[in-house]
């Protein structure tokens, strides 16, 4: 229906280490971040998913994309570039998912509301604020930017029982 605009990017999955470190401030905002942007809205989509960051398709640089609307509303598209949240609310326990963890879903704590800033694809700085699910996803696609998955944020003992399903995934050939 569509066009697609760029390339679609595979999405890594753990245990891959980029997934685990810090990715670089992005400093150059020129027509290649603005092509970047373009694929991985189309990658996240293809996905499935409802954000992406960069790292999850092995470019380490803090650069995410979020549409909670899935394409419903394209005034809902959101590009965070060297985003850091700046104000936390609140509290919401929900089911969290990621494309670079297939089939694992689990319950993880956020702040219910969040106030971040960051900056568009032509450099300039702004603040955008989120609630319930959009606030649950900018700390998610955030958290990645800092080398951090949502298993991280689990217990000890829910994060063990999670690896060894990966494993055991891994074994069998399904991950």
């Amino acid at each position: 229906m569509g066009k697609t605009v760029g390339k679609i990017h595979e999405v890594v999955k753990w245990p891959d280490p980029v997934l685990a470190k810090p990715g670089e401030p992005v400093t150059v905002f020129d027509a290649k971040l603005k092509k970047l942007v373009d694929e991985m809205f189309e990658s996240m989509y293809a996905a499935q998913g409802i954000g992406l960051a960069a790292p999850q398709i092995s470019i380490s640089q803090r650069l995410t994309v979020i549409d909670v609307s899935f394409k419903k509303n394209p005034e809902e598209k959101l590009v965070l570039i060297n985003p850091e949240i700046i104000e936390r609310e609140g509290k919401q326990v929900e089911e969290e998912g990621c494309l670079s963890l297939p089939e694992i879903r689990e319950k993880v704590q956020r702040a219910a509301k969040v106030k971040v800033r960051a900056q568009d694809v032509t450099g300039t700085w702004f603040e955008t604020e989120g609630e319930e699910l959009l606030a649950r996803a900018m700390q998610h696609e955030i958290d990645h930017l800092d080398g951090i998955l949502f298993i991280d944020r689990l217990s000890r003992l829910k994060r063990d029982l999670v690896i060894r399903k990966i494993k055991k995934m891994q074994k069998n050939g399904e991950w």
